[in-house]
C-alpha cells in the first residue's frame, strides 16, 4: 500500500502561482493530479509515467500547469501559473502501480487532498 501526502496549497489571489507536491511512499509506475471544485466532478488535470517521464494535460491546462517529478521518481509537483478563480478547489495526487490513462484503476492510491483557493 503507498500512502501519499500531498502539500503546496493555499490561497493566492488571481495571475498567482503555486507548487503542489505529492510524495509517495513507495514507487509506483504512474501518477498524476486531479481536481475537484464544489459541486462539480473530480477532472483530471496532469499525469506522468515513472519510467518515462511521458506527461498528458487535460484539456487546456498545459499551458498554466506543468507537471514534474524527481528523480527518485517517488515525488510529483504540479507548478500552477496565471491561476484563475475558476481553478480554485481541492487538488489530489493519484497513483497507480499499472500504467493507465489518467493512473486509475480500482487499485489507485489517493491522497487526502490540498485546497487551492484563488480569489479575484
Amino acid at each position: 500500500q503507498v500512502q501519499l501526502v500531498e502539500s503546496g496549497g493555499g490561497s493566492v489571489q488571481a495571475g498567482g502561482s503555486l507548487r503542489l507536491s505529492c510524495k509517495a511512499s513507495g514507487r509506483t509506475a504512474c501518477m498524476a493530479w486531479f481536481r475537484q471544485a464544489p459541486g462539480k466532478e473530480r477532472e483530471p488535470i496532469a499525469r506522468i509515467y515513472a519510467s518515462n517521464g511521458l506527461t498528458n494535460y487535460y484539456g487546456s491546462l498545459k499551458g498554466r500547469f506543468t507537471i514534474s517529478q524527481d528523480n527518485a521518481k517517488t515525488t510529483v509537483s504540479l507548478q500552477m501559473n496565471s491561476l484563475k478563480p475558476e481553478d480554485t478547489a481541492m487538488y489530489y495526487c493519484a497513483a497507480n502501480d499499472r500504467v493507465t490513462g489518467w493512473c486509475q484503476s480500482e487499485s489507485a492510491y489517493w491522497g487526502q487532498g490540498t485546497q487551492v483557493t484563488v480569489s479575484s
